[in-house]
């Protein structure tokens, strides 16, 4: 389930923690009914990303679990076992509304499935935006869940992913072979 208005509440309390996964690490923050961050954790990659959140949403992040954490975590590991194709944990991206527009098309995409770039931007009425839309991809911070993974350039390349090109050949030769 995905709740798209943008932002959370103000003044809140952020938790965060660090889930296992076959990939690496993955760090995942909510508040106490969605989840609004997950990426994995590469220490270079991950400077500032929380202080950018905490001063976006007015919030303290703090280390610890929540039922958010609790559901994405579970799922994740189902995921990587090949037993889960579509996510329930409740999600709240946090973006533009341009964002929030490419990131609901997104997560319309099939499990084990591909979309390129200019699909995508056609999917929302904007056919020459591609570059736009790519750049929406990039600030996707809800990463396997809202599956930026599975868009690819038009040329049949894999392109970008910010979690590493190998990560993202690998979660697409993971659900191709679980499908």
């Amino acid at each position: 389930m995905i709740a798209w208005p943008v932002g959370l509440g103000q003044n809140s309390e952020l938790t965060k923690s660090c889930i296992s996964t076959v990939l690496g690490p993955m760090v995942v923050v909510s508040d106490s009914e969605y989840v609004c961050f997950l990426e994995f954790l590469d220490g270079c990659r991950m400077g500032g990303k929380f202080e950018k959140l905490e001063k976006k949403l007015n919030a303290h992040i703090v280390s610890g679990e929540t039922k958010p954490i609790e559901s994405i975590a579970r799922e994740l590991e189902l995921y990587f076992d090949g037993n889960l194709t579509d996510f329930k944990t409740p999600l709240r991206p946090l973006g533009s509304p341009f964002q929030i527009l490419v990131w609901e098309h997104l997560s319309r995409v099939p499990y084990a499935q591909t979309r390129t770039y200019k699909s995508q931007a056609e999917a929302i009425g904007s056919p020459t935006s591609y570059r736009a839309v790519a750049n929406a991809n990039g600030f996707n911070q809800i990463a396997i869940a809202i599956p930026c993974h599975r868009i690819v350039n038009s040329n049949g390349n894999i392109g970008g992913y910010g979690g590493g090109v190998a990560r993202k050949r690998w979660l697409i030769d993971h659900e191709n072979r679980n499908a």
